[in-house]
């Protein structure tokens, strides 16, 4: 396991760089920094969640979640390094098996909102679609995907999930999407 901060300012942020996990430094505007915020910002909307005291099984499913996040990090603060395992994504699937199988087909998109669990599962997929755009911009080539860029893929549609199983779980039904022009069922 790598150092512990016993400080946390360290004022070496102060010249617009920051460290990597591997001792490198880079502009704080660098894109591997970007998606490092990115990840940051969703793990913390996840603890917003988790807050809120979603209904079961998201508190124990979101707190897995939110080790994965921190493992998926320490990868982006490591180039060239592969730190979160390709079961991951296995896991992401099996709980968007269970979570969807208890929820109605869906015929039109869904718009976000309905109980507040549910409106911040929504801010957290729009966040997790973001840090996944981020660390692709990380991808060198193309080709295979990292299972980091497809474990964020599957977590957006987890999330999405999430919402609509919260909304359940409080009654609430989904709000679906009326395009213009479409008259009022």
């Amino acid at each position: 396991m790598g150092r512990r901060l016993s400080r946390i300012t360290t004022r070496t942020g102060d010249d617009g760089r920051t460290g990597l996990g591997d001792g490198s430094r880079v502009p704080k505007t660098h894109p591997r920094v970007e998606a490092l915020g990115a990840v940051d910002e969703l793990n913390s909307a996840l603890g917003l969640i988790l807050a809120e005291g979603p209904p079961d099984p998201l508190p124990e499913l979101l707190t897995r979640v939110q080790h994965r996040l921190f493992d998926l990090g320490a990868e982006l603060s490591l180039p060239g390094e592969t730190r979160l395992p390709r079961e991951a994504v296995a896991e992401l699937e099996a709980a968007l098996a269970r979570l969807n199988a208890g929820l109605p087909p869906l015929e039109e998109f869904v718009l976000p909102g309905g109980c507040r669990s549910a409106a911040l599962c929504h801010l957290a997929r729009a966040l997790c679609r973001r840090a996944e755009r981020r660390a692709w911009a990380l991808q060198e080539g193309g080709g295979d995907p990292r299972p980091a860029l497809v474990y964020l893929n599957r977590l957006s549609d987890l999330l999405f999930v999430c919402a609509r199983h919260a909304n359940r779980a409080a009654g609430r039904a989904d709000r679906l999407w009326r395009p213009a022009g479409r008259p009022e069922d």
